[in-house]
């Protein structure tokens, strides 16, 4: 690929990713107005048309890591699996 396709394919993809970027906040922002609204009916779901919105508070049991390894280091090391990925970035 020359230095001039490759450019312009950068160029692109900053432009698409930004516009994605608009179009992921503009949703959250209409997210967020229609949870507003579930929480002034004071509720956790309702119906517009065919849709039904829920607002729910969801209880998540997570491990804790960082305390488990401050109490048990050497368990905790002999567990630890490494990775490798990549990782896309223009700067």
């Amino acid at each position: 690929m020359s230095t001039n396709v490759l450019t312009s394919k950068v160029k692109e993809y900053k432009e698409l990713t930004a516009m994605i970027d608009e179009l992921r906040q503009e949703a959250e922002s209409i997210a967020d107005e229609i949870k507003a609204e579930i929480l002034i009916r004071d509720t956790d779901e309702i119906r517009a048309d065919v849709y039904k919105v829920r607002y729910k508070e969801v209880t998540n049991s997570r491990f804790d890591t960082k305390g488990f390894k401050a109490k048990y280091a050497d368990l905790y090391n002999q567990f630890v699996k490494q990775s490798t990925s990549r990782r896309f970035s223009i700067a």
